[in-house]
């Protein structure tokens, strides 16, 4: 039995589907742990390509069993368009499930992260308004529903008219029109015909795997740039995607994982606003954001690029607990001369973090101290082993190994499943 908790190193959107989609042609369970639908995992294989905001990446397997976990919140709509899509494409959806409880991201958690982000004028946070703050700030607040709710009618309905009559003042308060709850039970009596077989209490599956010693995937969602508590405050997402969450939102001991990847692109991205060190406001950056396609697979916003941060990744290695790397996107660096890695950051007192993350006020002010490296100028998309590698290449992914303090496991040269290799 394996347990293997798949997280992001950076700031989000490293390929985490990518990884996942690769590692499930082994795996049993695959379970989302965290998040909702305001990221996307892109997975490119024989059904195309697919971006996943909330079905876990290893729906493509036939045999794996799929769980949205309890530490997701789930927009029924959002969850039903995927499915649809998935469906066309000819994807049997007979393996997902949904914990009952997972939370469940309403409409008027939508309205009010549109109508909070443009209250805050200036200081926006850079959300990408699909309701997921709303929906976890009402989780914590004891005020939420959960997907469970679907199959207790009389309970949802109650719980919808205390919900609603918080919700419906705030909404007015910020310029919005109330919500009529009369309407929105009706849509939620809809979504229990379409996804009430689905909703099942996930934890006997999850404990008949570990019993019987299954390989076990956690999928989480953006990275640890973007975590609640130690991610860059206030600029982050509304849940933990980081490895210590993953056993609480995927319903299993934390004892159980034994496997920890944490996923970093060969260079950074960055969606959404706050501190982003080595971004590049230059030829360079833009050259990495068209040969890379870097664009929200859930906005379609440009990404932010830059080049590799060596002290984030130090960070997240240690608060994950990481035990191996899996690097995406190596070949997007194949045409650079010269290819930088940030090893530090200089202080605004001169003073050089290395082995720490500084507080968001400082983050904003720092200068990123770079070592300059050789770039290899050679295609490495037709490269199926390590030493494939051009050896300026594999000279570059030891260094990333060394900042991070743990080995590589994975390399992708491309977004073909061919185009990943074991190390």
């Amino acid at each position: 039995m394996t347990v293997t908790a798949v997280v992001g190193a950076q700031w989000g959107d490293e390929g985490k589907g990518r990884i996942i989609d690769y590692l499930a042609q082994e795996a049993d369970v695959v379970i989302r742990f965290q998040g909702g639908d305001n990221a996307g995992h892109t997975v490119i294989n024989e059904y195309g390509k697919h971006a996943l905001h909330l079905i876990p990446s290893g729906i493509f397997n036939p045999r794996t069993q799929n769980i949205i976990g309890s530490g997701c919140v789930v927009n029924p709509q959002s969850l039903l368009n995927e499915m649809e899509s998935l469906k066309a494409a000819g994807v049997d959806l007979g393996n997902l499930w949904v914990s009952t409880r997972a939370q469940m991201l309403m409409p008027y958690h939508r309205e009010l992260d549109v109508l909070e982000e443009a209250a805050r004028g200036k200081d926006t946070i850079g959300t990408t308004k699909r309701g997921i703050g709303p929906a976890y700030a009402d989780k914590a607040a004891r005020a939420g529903l959960r997907m469970g709710d679907l199959l207790q009618p009389e309970w949802l309905e109650t719980r919808l008219d205390n919900a609603l009559r918080t919700v419906n003042r705030k909404i007015e308060i910020l310029g919005g029109q109330p919500l009529n709850g009369e309407e929105l039970y009706a849509l939620c009596m809809e979504y229990r015909e379409k996804l009430g077989d689905r909703i099942i209490d996930t934890l006997p599956m999850t404990r008949r795997a570990i019993e019987q010693k299954k390989h076990i995937l956690l999928e989480g969602q953006l990275g640890v740039m973007r975590d609640l508590d130690w991610g860059i405050y206030p600029y982050v997402t509304s849940s933990n995607p980081t490895a210590s969450y993953a056993a609480s939102g995927a319903g299993l001991p934390a004892r159980t994982i034994d496997r920890v990847i944490g996923v970093v692109k060969a260079y950074s991205t960055a969606v959404g606003d706050g501190p982003f060190p080595t971004e590049l406001h230059d030829a360079d950056g833009e050259k990495l954001r068209e040969i890379g396609g870097e664009f929200g697979a859930t906005t379609g916003r440009p990404r932010r690029c830059g080049w590799f941060d060596g002290v984030a990744i130090g960070y997240a290695a240690w608060l994950n607990g990481m035990t191996g790397l899996a690097i995406t996107k190596l070949d997007v660096l194949d045409s650079f001369e010269i290819i930088k890695i940030c090893i530090g950051y200089k202080l605004p007192d001169g003073a050089i973090v290395t082995d720490s993350m500084p507080d968001t006020p400082v983050l904003m002010h720092v200068t990123p101290v770079y070592e300059v490296w050789d770039g290899w100028l050679t295609p490495t998309s037709d490269c199926r082993h390590w030493d494939d590698l051009p050896k300026e290449a594999r000279a570059y992914l030891h260094r990333i190994s060394e900042l991070a303090g743990i080995k590589i496991d994975y390399v992708s040269v491309g977004p073909e499943r061919d185009q990943m290799f074991a190390v």
